[in-house]
């Protein structure tokens, strides 16, 4: 048995999935929610093959969801929002319903999700693409234990690579996100942060002077007391942005 999640905030649109998936009896809907954040409790739970994911709800949209989920399951995109169809269709997702659907539309979507085996890495896809659009760019959604954390990128101290993971520092704490320093150095806007080094981005409003270290290196000094190191290259990065 396939099981599937919805996730919408509009009821009558859940509703009329449910009946479309009629259709298809080797499809079991474990749960049906109205927001990102019931979504992602209801992944975690039932760890779904497929869900059906609408991109513009409260709280969280669809992209930022998906970007607290692992493993990703396949899904396909319900949303009355056709600007973000051609990133979609770009990276390969499942498919990408506009609303309202025909129940054949949506029967050929769901047969193109049985016939496919490579759907989590095309979701994958989609998220980096989506996650550096300017709509995405304002804002930082973490998950703290069972709990989702939405950080606006000015309260963003600095960023720092652990690993796998990148340190998102606040006022509030630190937060770890499953993404790149490259990643965000690519996202992040340019005249905002700064790769002062390979394992630190800084917001340079949180920078109160800059102090020589050694080689040719340099010290940031926060606002909160925090020294970070810049390299040589930061340092060019950092003297071009401010000015100096």
């Amino acid at each position: 048995m396939i099981k599937a999640i919805l996730i919408d905030d509009e009821p009558l649109s859940r509703e009329i999935l449910k009946s479309y998936l009629l259709r298809f009896p080797q499809i079991q809907v474990v749960e049906a929610c109205n927001d990102g954040f019931e979504g992602v409790k209801a992944i975690q739970q039932h760890q779904p093959d497929l869900i059906f994911l609408d991109i513009q709800m409260p709280k969280i949209n669809g992209f930022e969801m998906l970007e607290l989920v692992s493993p990703l399951p396949a899904v396909i995109f319900i949303t009355a929002f056709d600007e973000f169809a051609l990133k979609a269709f770009e990276t390969n997702a499942i498919d990408y319903l506009l609303k309202p659907v025909s129940e054949d539309r949506f029967a050929k979507a769901v047969q193109k999700f049985l016939d496919k085996t490579n759907a989590p890495p095309a979701t994958a896809g989609l998220l980096d693409t989506m996650a550096q659009s300017t709509s995405q760019s304002n804002r930082i959604v973490v998950k703290t234990g069972n709990k989702v954390k939405i950080i606006p990128v000015h309260e963003i101290h600095y960023l720092e690579a652990d690993d796998d993971f990148v340190k998102i520092v606040t006022a509030e704490g630190t937060f770890l996100k499953n993404k790149t320093m490259s990643f965000y150095e690519q996202t992040l806007e340019a005249h905002q942060f700064v790769r002062v080094h390979r394992s630190y981005i800084l917001h340079i409003s949180q920078i109160t002077k800059i102090e020589p270290y050694q080689k040719e290196t340099h010290l940031a000094v926060l606002r909160n007391g925090q020294h970070i190191p810049i390299s040589k290259t930061g340092y060019s990065k950092l003297k071009s942005i401010l000015g100096i």
